[in-house]
């Protein structure tokens, strides 16, 4: 019986201890999250875009040369 009280006793300093926390620390950790989240996808679109702009050029050309355009 003492071991329960002494485990629920234990959860309760963990959830506690959850909240003291510093508010600029917690910040901190978000923004690192955030920013570790949007420079993969900004590179990852940069590269979509970029593999666009080679396919519209090569569509361009295609129908450049089937309508007897000179280059």
């Amino acid at each position: 019986m003492a071991e329960e009280t002494k485990a629920s006793g234990q959860d309760q300093q963990k959830q506690s201890d959850f909240g003291k926390g510093d508010f600029s620390t917690i910040l901190v950790g978000v923004g690192s999250l955030i920013d570790s989240a949007i420079e993969p996808m900004s590179k990852a679109l940069a590269m979509a875009l970029d593999s666009l702009t080679t396919v519209a050029k090569q569509v361009l050309e295609g129908v450049n040369s089937t309508l007897g355009g000179k280059k």
